[in-house]
């Protein structure tokens, strides 16, 4: 019987108990027995709707995977205590499918695609679906117990509309003045419940959609003297953020 590995986490929808027969969706199912050999009788980690772990024993009957649930698991903090949400300037090519798999990695709790004075192109509906399936994937191979969800695209005013629903938002801006970020995130953000960042695009955001942030309570941030690629910017910031907060 194959001993269950982080990797072996997968979503199910509702919220369950132990003794409870689920079946895996065809997604899933495919990934069990194709991709890792799986057999009747291994055990996976399955997590509820409610973000709650089992262990869970597998009964596969051809294309279709069932799963028996057992005991919940001994619960360990893997989520952020702060809601963390990043505004991402809609990249060219296939980049945003990275942001999204390590915004995910990172604790992440949601991925907003922004359409900023200087992004170009406008994705799909097919877009983002295929960002929910990467945050998905990501979100099992992590270890987390919630997927991030990715929104649908906001344009600039729109977003602006919702910075007061966080504690703190963060726009990092060459032109901001020089301060360690470590610094900002450990007087600002330690006690902060939500938190968004915003994220420019490759031509980087203007001034004056720098100054209505502003505007609006955001907070501009240097990424210190270097100029970091959009799909950089994201990860630097998050992983400053939750190490300043004591989390890395």
């Amino acid at each position: 019987m194959t001993r269950a590995v982080p990797r072996d986490r997968f979503f199910i929808a509702g919220v369950r108990t132990a003794g409870e027969r689920v079946t895996l969706t065809p997604e899933d199912a495919r990934k069990l027995v194709t991709v890792l050999r799986r057999q009747t009788g291994d055990r996976v980690q399955l997590v509820d709707a409610g973000g709650v772990a089992f262990a869970a024993r597998l009964d596969i009957d051809g294309k279709v995977v069932h799963a028996v649930l057992d005991a919940p698991l001994v619960s360990r903090e893997v989520e952020s205590p702060a809601r963390i949400v990043v505004a991402q300037a809609i990249p060219k090519g296939q980049k945003m499918d990275f942001i999204v798999e390590k915004a995910t990695e990172l604790g992440a709790a949601a991925i907003v695609p922004l359409r900023s004075a200087r992004v170009v192109g406008e994705p799909g509906a097919h877009k983002r679906e295929r960002w929910q399936r990467i945050a998905k994937t990501a979100a099992q191979q992590s270890g987390r117990v919630q997927v991030p969800r990715v929104e649908a695209p906001l344009d600039w005013e729109a977003l602006r509309t919702t910075f007061d629903r966080y504690d703190r938002v963060y726009v990092p801006w060459e032109g901001a003045a020089a301060a360690p970020l470590r610094d900002i995130f450990e007087t600002q953000a330690r006690a902060a419940s939500s938190i968004l960042i915003v994220i420019g695009p490759e031509g980087g955001f203007s001034g004056e959609e720098v100054a209505s942030a502003q505007a609006a309570g955001a907070v501009p941030v240097s990424l210190g003297s270097r100029i970091l690629r959009t799909e950089t910017a994201a990860l630097v910031v998050l992983a400053a953020l939750l190490y300043a907060r004591g989390e890395l």
